[in-house]
């Protein structure tokens, strides 16, 4: 008993080329999603950093003015 009409090499072909393709784009919108989602650790990892050194200021009892100054001074003595 006959199931259909069978699919010709070439409609097989564009098939499958359907697929690549769908999966390409599956793909390609999970790395969006992935830089995204790196671009967002590393802008919290900065934040982490720069709490960092806002804690070790107040221990200091520094502002960001004095570290300025601080690094300022600091790369001119190296540069001499």
């Amino acid at each position: 008993m006959p199931r259909g009409v069978r699919k010709t090499p070439l409609e097989k072909l564009n098939e499958e080329l359907k697929e690549v393709r769908e999966s390409m784009k599956q793909y390609k919108d999970c790395l969006i999603t992935l830089e995204e989602k790196e671009k967002e650790i590393q802008d919290k990892i900065k934040l982490e950093q720069f709490k960092e050194v806002s804690s070790i200021l107040d221990e200091h009892e520094m502002s960001i003015m004095d570290l300025k100054e601080l690094l300022i001074s600091s790369k001119t003595d190296v540069a001499e």
